[in-house]
């Protein structure tokens, strides 16, 4: 099985390890989180575990998202996605509960092995709007002295004359910066909390705390 939860983010700090030596930790709410749906090849063309996290208020969810979630007598979920699966998930049924001790037995089986549990996380980087490319590249900008008018943090030339007569793909622009899906990969598990859901991960994640993140086992060799 493919292990993988839903949560969010809890915010950053630091814990210490016996050699006194600090480091720093996302703290993910982790699960419980539901099974909705279990895919197969026969029916679906593939298998996966469709989870749902968080619920939802009845009046705020749709006819579709409650029928759903009475399938398996449940509540509707804010946050769902698919954990995909390699086979068929044995043991794993529609209703059943997932929680942060999934990866608990994985860090066991890690450890058997003279290694450490590590994960990919997937989220959506803060939104940051329409940037110019001084805050969304990190350029310089042009000089702010004499005879440099309103343009200091302007891109300058972005492209050549009559050859090729057009700008190249790839050129640095003003745009969208942030709202965009990231995947920060082989996170290594330094904590794990089944009493409180919580999952100590080292490093930053994407995202804003609250926000919501799909944590799975990662495919780093």
């Amino acid at each position: 099985m493919q292990v993988g939860l839903l949560g969010r983010k809890v915010g950053m700090t630091q814990i210490f390890e016996p050699d006194g030596t600090a480091v720093p930790v996302t703290v993910l709410e982790c699960g419980p989180c539901l099974v909705l749906q279990v895919r197969t090849a026969e029916r679906d063309g593939y298998h996966a575990l469709q989870l749902g996290f968080d619920d939802k208020k009845r009046k705020s969810a749709t006819q579709a998202e409650r029928g759903h979630a009475r399938k398996v007598d449940a509540e509707p979920k804010r946050f769902i996605r698919e954990i995909r699966q390699e086979g068929p998930a044995e043991g794993i049924a529609e209703g059943q509960t997932l929680t942060v001790e999934v990866f608990e037995k994985l860090r066991q089986e890690q450890e058997a092995k003279k290694k450490t549990l590590n994960v990919d996380v997937i989220g959506t980087s803060k939104g940051r709007g329409f940037s110019g490319v001084v805050k969304r590249h990190g350029f310089k900008g042009l000089r702010a002295t004499h005879g440099v008018k309103r343009m200091h943090r302007h891109p300058g030339s972005s492209g050549p004359s009559a050859d090729p007569a057009h700008t190249r793909k790839g050129i640095r622009k003003p745009g969208q910066y942030g709202n965009a899906r990231i995947t920060v990969k082989n996170l290594k598990v330094v904590r794990i909390d089944p009493t409180n859901n919580l999952l100590l991960i080292k490093g930053a994640v994407p995202g804003p705390n609250g926000g919501y993140l799909t944590i799975r086992q990662t495919n780093k060799v």
